[in-house]
């Protein structure tokens, strides 16, 4: 392995696992990582979980696969520019999304409403309890057992009545602590990614267009500058070239503002990283208002366009119904999850049994919870 900085994630400084096990012979203990969460069911399952627009509407959008995947390779760029953990930020960004539910944040909304009661539904959470407990992949434990690390950076908020439930990786919540610097990387690929590639696929769905978006300062910066170099550049090529400038500007920035910020504070371990009062990893003052200018843009012109408003109300009565179902009546479950719900309800009461309800209907990808909506509401579907 290459050299790292002395405040990244070093494979000889670990927290370790959950469970104790020996190193891996031709692989660091951050690409045993990276390998298990590639090998998931709940990994596979991403390639048909929306992103912002449902699967089976176009094929050419992206799914919470090929977003993780994007979210990935700006992570490593980022990890190698300032000598992290290129592994270890490459296995946080493939398993960000793993709890995500069908049909993107509107089901995760529905889930938390049917929830609210009965402890809630985050998806950060869910990611963290899929990867310690539900995956179903080994003989000797429940769950994924990944590195401390790892699960640190899966998990990027938390309320602190839920951090007192989660043993080591809850801890820096209640001490206002900061994640490794891999971790705080990670945070900010994930944006890079969903902010520049929602562009291009709002424009593919028709949403908003190149002339709207002109009114975004970080985004005319570079439809004039292809525009000068290309002039008789147009259709999917010049979308493709002002997004990939933009993006390359936020990582470079990204890179050199952290850079900046880490020499300042002089760290030296990311023990030292995760006691600083403040994250060190982010853009400048003036990239990052720029950046702000575009969420708000999106925000307004695609997330709450009126035709992505109808999907999200669809998915929202979706999820809401297959939840209430199965959870007044668990014998509508499949027979192994029938048997989850029993045991949830034996320890913790109505609780555990939403859980256990809550647990499926998340798994679930948006074709399958379309069908097992029309499974049980439409009465000429077969069971």
């Amino acid at each position: 392995m290459r050299n790292l900085a002395p405040y990244a994630a070093l494979d000889g400084q670990s927290r370790g696992r959950r469970h104790p096990e020996s190193p891996p012979a031709y692989r660091s203990e951050y690409q045993r990582d990276r390998d298990r969460i590639v090998h998931s069911t709940a990994f596979r399952r991403l390639v048909y979980k929306t992103q912002v627009f449902v699967n089976h509407e176009g094929d050419l959008y992206r799914t919470r696969l090929t977003h993780s995947l994007e979210v990935a390779q700006i992570a490593r760029t980022i990890a190698r520019a300032l000598q992290l953990n290129e592994e270890l930020s490459e296995a946080i960004c493939l398993a960000h999304d793993v709890g995500h539910t069908p049909f993107g944040h509107a089901g995760q909304e529905a889930l938390h409403e049917c929830m609210r009661d009965l402890g809630g539904f985050e998806h950060n959470l869910q990611s963290l309890r899929i990867v310690d407990e539900l995956e179903e992949q080994y003989a000797e434990f429940a769950g994924l057992n990944l590195s401390f690390e790892c699960r640190e950076g899966i998990l990027k908020h938390c309320s602190v009545a839920n951090a007192r439930l989660l043993g080591d990786v809850g801890v820096r919540f209640l001490k206002r602590q900061q994640p490794g610097l891999e971790a705080q990387l990670a945070n900010f690929a994930d944006e890079i990614a969903y902010n520049n590639h929602d562009i291009d696929d709002g424009i593919r769905a028709g949403l908003i267009t190149i002339e709207q978006l002109t009114t975004v300062p970080l985004f005319a910066r570079f439809h004039a500058e292809v525009r000068e170099h290309y002039p008789d550049l147009g259709g999917r090529r010049l979308v493709y070239e002002i997004v990939r400038r933009m993006i390359n500007l936020l990582v470079s920035d990204l890179i050199v503002a952290s850079k900046a910020r880490i020499d300042v504070a002089g760290v030296a371990s990311i023990d030292q990283v995760r006691r600083h009062p403040a994250p060190l990893i982010g853009f400048s003052d003036a990239t990052c208002a720029m950046n702000q200018q575009l969420k708000v843009f999106l925000r307004q012109q695609v997330y709450k366009h009126y035709k992505v408003q109808r999907m999200t109300a669809k998915a929202r009565r979706v999820l809401a119904a297959l939840f209430d179902a199965f959870f007044e009546d668990p014998g509508l479950l499949p027979e192994e999850h029938q048997a989850v719900a029993d045991r949830g309800e034996a320890l913790a009461g109505k609780a555990g049994r939403a859980r256990a309800v809550a647990d499926y209907i998340a798994g679930m990808t948006d074709r399958y919870a379309i069908l097992e909506h029309r499974r049980l509401f439409d009465p000429a579907e077969r069971t």
